[in-house]
């Protein structure tokens, strides 16, 4: 889990509270066979002994994914925890997955509130962390109609073409310098992702205008910290909001906040402004207005909506887009023929085109399947965005009861010895005579979720994805630093909301020169 304190992180916070709780543990011990004859009377799923006040929290560790993962293969794929106060369910395997998703979809597709998630969301007014119900389903459904379809993604092809264009441009310089020994790739395609989706969601070079490169890195970067961050008040309902504020989480929370709102406003203000010049192509925030102008609508949105829907749009797509391509371009390598096999296949499909035409991706089988199997390994999202159970109902054998938070770990998923042959084994040929894929329909292959809640914005983030990674591929061929081989490079993980890369990844770019007929 991330610092959200300078002076004071989560470890150091769970150290403060076990010592308290493992002294008191002595005196309450009965405390202990009482939770476990409860847990049997009310059939609650197996799980791990907990400490008094802190539960299970000490055993999530740095890598939430990877403990609970372990913890799953000793009590089971439905496994109970209790995280501060608050009861957790954690599945793991794809046949409880479609309980959750599926068959009990209406009792567990509400969001737990967050108190961080409903400062930037605007008192969640955005897509992903509204709670279940009216308003959901009409600002799910005017994002879905009228943003994310498949017409309006290729629509914004023109920004991704241009930003990718501008970016092999860059790199093709760095590549034919003779003084250039690698490249940190994390940077530049973190800055590529948050090019196209500022082109598509704000205008051509509007945030290019208010902020500063680095600002706005930074700005976006530690929106990240407090998200993923520690939130005492979310496991400590009673008492945590004193813990976040003596740990400066909520001033830091309030001034990524305030600095995303004048961003915003600035945004708004300037496409409202009557002598702004008409673009050829509109961007999404001239979207956004004109449906707030529609009367005839069953939703009429305001300021906070449209600036809720950009939460979404700026946090979610920029971090999962560039942490995908980077842990591809990672896999790929570390496996030097899968490399060379879609490196291939994309130059004889794309030719001699200087640049990857979006409307040949759909060719390219192989490209597809490398795709797929960076999503199986690493879910952008390695636990699905949390669940709240509504009412009463059962997973499997067990009661589930109204209020628990239900964590899909899509990450063990991906690595269920049951369904995967060799899981842990980059092998993209595993996906060619599969059915299985990422529309939520597969449960044992869920990196954008499924069922009502199932993340609205997987085409436009794909889009983006396969475009990039494709150029990647076809103008550039990779070589790792002089002495470095591929099993050098580390895979380690550094967890946010997104999972990323601990250690950033770097290559050596050499221009692949086209065969001109």
């Amino acid at each position: 889990m991330e610092i959200f304190s300078e002076s004071l992180n989560f470890l150091s916070l769970l150290c403060l509270l076990t010592g308290i709780a493992i002294p008191l543990s002595f005196l309450l011990l009965p405390l202990f066979d009482g939770n476990v004859q409860k847990r049997n009377l009310e059939n609650l799923p197996p799980g791990p002994p907990r400490l008094p006040i802190v539960g299970n929290l000490h055993q999530l560790g740095n890598l939430p994914h990877s403990s609970l993962y372990k913890l799953s293969q000793k009590y089971g794929p439905v496994m109970h925890l209790k995280l501060g106060q608050v009861p957790c369910l954690i599945i793991s395997s794809p046949e409880m997955a479609k309980e959750v998703l599926k068959n009990q979809d209406a009792s567990c597709c509400n969001r737990p509130d967050s108190y961080g998630m409903r400062r930037l969301s605007y008192n969640r007014k955005d897509i992903s962390f509204s709670p279940y119900g009216d308003y959901w389903r009409e600002i799910r459904k005017l994002c879905v109609i009228q943003l994310f379809t498949v017409k309006r993604v290729r629509s914004f092809q023109h920004v991704r073409d241009r930003e990718i264009a501008k970016f092999v441009n860059v790199l093709s310089k760095q590549a034919l310098d003779p003084n250039t020994k690698s490249i940190q790739l994390d940077i530049i395609i973190y800055s590529l992702a948050k090019n196209i989706i500022c082109g598509i969601a704000f205008g051509t070079d509007f945030e290019r205008e208010k902020l500063k490169e680095k600002e706005i890195c930074k700005t976006l970067r530690d929106a990240m910290l407090v998200i993923s961050g520690f939130c005492a008040a979310d496991f400590f309902p009673y008492y945590g909001w004193i813990i976040d504020i003596l740990t400066g989480f909520r001033q830091k929370l309030e001034n990524c906040f305030q600095e995303f709102d004048q961003f915003y406003e600035a945004v708004i203000q300037q496409h409202l402004e009557p002598s702004r010049p008409r673009l050829d192509h509109e961007d999404m925030t001239d979207m956004l207005i004109a449906l707030s102008n529609d009367k005839t609508g069953h939703l009429r949105l305001t300021k906070d909506n449209i600036k809720a829907v950009f939460m979404d749009l700026f946090l979610a797509s920029i971090d999962t887009s560039s942490a995908t391509i980077i842990w591809a371009m990672s896999e790929l390598a570390q496996s030097p023929r899968v490399m060379r096999k879609v490196q291939a296949e994309i130059r004889e499909i794309i030719g001699n085109k200087s640049q990857v035409d979006e409307s040949e991706i759909e060719k390219l089988k192989y490209f597809k399947m490398v795709v797929k199997e960076t999503l199986r390994l690493h879910p952008p999202v390695p636990l699905l965005l949390p669940r709240e159970s509504m009412q009463f109902c059962k997973i499997g054998e067990y009661n589930v009861y109204p209020k628990t938070r239900i964590y899909v770990n899509a990450w063990a998923i991906g690595r269920d010895i049951n369904t995967w042959y060799k899981p842990e084994e980059f092998y993209p040929e595993r996906f060619e005579d599969s059915e299985s894929d990422f529309k939520g329909q597969n449960y044992e292959f869920i990196p954008f979720g499924a069922g009502r809640r199932m993340c609205p914005g997987v085409i436009m983030g794909l889009a983006s994805v396969e475009s990039i990674l494709a150029s990647l591929l076809h103008c550039f061929d990779w070589q790792l630093p002089r002495g470095m081989n591929p099993e050098d490079i580390s895979m380690e993980e550094e967890v946010g909301l997104t999972i990323n890369k601990k250690f950033p990844l770097q290559l050596v770019p050499i221009k692949h020169e086209i065969q001109t007929e």
